[in-house]
């Protein structure tokens, strides 16, 4: 597929890349054709349409809580990760996501996947592993690498909150299971709920 020529219709469909962009890179000797034919008909490289449009993309950081009563730490992720990327030199944008890091339909996440597969960004950053997802970061990751977009985590141990966030990333799980399997307002569905906080404030 990297050798493959395409006509420019093609090329501007791809991820990344526009007529203009297309013009705008031919101009500035960014990107040349791999081909022109008399009559003025522009052959690119896939392999050189993926690399550029890469290069073109944005870096996009991710920040996460799982309650909105810990909206004052997630607006001290995204200043500490806009911090980061302004002293880099990179510009960048924030997705901002509420909810349990088991939980994989976030809107926010949702997104960030979106833009994965189409290579929509260069870079991603998070401030610690486990702010992206408590399980399936690796699967995340190994989806940048296939697509070449580069994974900057900023404190590589696990944040100092790490259990007490998994507890509740855990007991939000359970009350959504437990409200589908006894009904949000049973007496079976509180008793659980309240046993479980009972055992967290305990540990």
């Amino acid at each position: 597929m990297g050798n493959r020529l395409v006509k420019i219709g093609k090329a501007a469909a791809m991820p990344g890349t526009t007529p203009e962009v297309l013009r705008k890179w031919e101009k500035t000797g960014e990107l040349l054709p791999a081909r022109k034919t008399r009559g003025g008909t522009r052959y690119y490289a896939v392999a050189d349409l993926l690399g550029s449009a890469n290069e073109a993309a944005p870096t996009l950081c991710h920040a996460r809580v799982s309650g909105r009563d810990r909206k004052a730490d997630l607006d001290r992720q995204q200043a500490a990760l806009e911090a980061y990327c302004a002293a880099k030199g990179w510009p960048a944008e924030t997705i901002r996501d509420l909810g349990s890091g088991l939980h994989y339909r976030k809107a926010g996440l949702q997104r960030l996947l979106d833009l994965i597969m189409k290579r929509r960004i260069r870079r991603l950053v998070i401030t610690h592993k486990d702010r992206l997802l408590r399980l399936g970061a690796e699967l995340v990751f190994a989806m940048c690498e296939l697509q070449g977009i580069e994974i900057v985590i900023i404190h590589k141990g696990e944040p100092p909150s790490f259990e007490e966030g998994l507890a509740q990333d855990v007991l939000e799980s359970i009350t959504v299971f437990s409200a589908r399997l006894y009904g949000s307002r049973s007496r079976k569905s509180r008793k659980l709920i309240d046993a479980l906080k009972s055992a967290q404030e305990q540990t």
